[in-house]
């Protein structure tokens, strides 16, 4: 087989077609990135095959200024957009430490967030996306829009705990918050291929498991996540997109229901939370 581009290369893997080599995609950690002063396009130099841009904004609130709650040498703690209180390391990136979240009711979804998740210009970041998909043009790579899904949009409002249980004591709450952020997710999507064309593929951050478990049963899946996933799957594939869908942690039950979603690609196997490639 004669060497096949970066494009080519991820396009067939996703169709399940031979290839010349495995394909090569790498995350590098923000500290990194300071650490080793590596610069913004740097996907080419190393060989990648794959090259992704995260578009959208997708804060609740997009005209809150972050207010400081507390502060000291190493931290910073601050109430955003979302309504969350939040803190960060100053020395590092790390996972930010959940304080607090006042939306922990569907009235206060309702009142607060809802409102505020209509599609607009304004939480996307046309240039950046323009910008990028010329690089990957330019570069013979694969081009995916990427993003987050419903499971990952919801615990920056709620927290993970008052989601997960509102599973339970509300469930009609959180499929409504489902079902919002998938249909907004789609409508900033058709505003931005419109005007920006296509990528090569979509890409979904959804990470659903922790160490040797899922955060939810594979009913819960059906009922919540599935349908959420299944609205936006279904609108990348009206599309000729094909869906990588990235999560960490233990996922191994979710698998079926998930490819019954529609993706094409699982990314990441996480081994270090009990994922076994083989076993899978």
């Amino acid at each position: 087989m004669m060497d096949l581009t970066g494009q080519e290369r991820i396009s067939r893997i996703l169709k399940r077609q031979p290839v010349d080599r495995i394909g090569l995609y790498e995350h590098f950690w923000g500290d990194t990135h300071k650490v080793w002063q590596i610069p913004e396009y740097i996907e080419e130099k190393l060989g990648f095959d794959m090259i992704e841009y995260w578009a959208f904004n997708m804060v609740a609130d997009l005209d809150y200024v972050n207010k400081t709650v507390s502060e000291d040498e190493d931290t910073i703690t601050q109430k955003d957009g979302n309504y969350a209180t939040l803190r960060k390391h100053k020395k590092h990136n790390a996972t930010p430490e959940h304080i607090g979240f006042e939306i922990d009711s569907k009235n206060k979804w309702d009142e607060l967030i809802k409102p505020l998740l209509f599609a607009s210009d304004r939480r996307i970041n046309f240039e950046k996306y323009r910008s990028k998909k010329q690089y990957a043009k330019d570069h013979n790579m694969f081009f995916v829009w990427s993003g987050v899904n419903a499971f990952e949009l919801m615990h920056p409002i709620t927290g993970h705990v008052n989601f997960l249980m509102g599973m339970i004591d509300d469930p009609e709450w959180v499929e409504d918050m489902c079902m919002t952020y998938a249909k907004l997710t789609v409508d900033l999507q058709q505003i931005l291929f419109e005007k920006e064309g296509y990528p090569d593929g979509i890409w979904y951050y959804e990470d659903m498991g922790f160490k040797n478990s899922p955060f939810i049963s594979c009913d819960m899946y059906d009922r919540f996540l599935y349908p959420a996933h299944k609205y936006t799957i279904d609108y990348a594939k009206s599309c000729n997109l094909p869906v990588i869908m990235h999560s960490c942690g233990f996922v191994e039950p979710l698998i079926p229901n998930m490819l019954k979603s529609g993706i094409d690609c699982l990314q990441v196997i996480e081994v270090k939370a009990g994922m076994d490639l083989l076993r899978i």
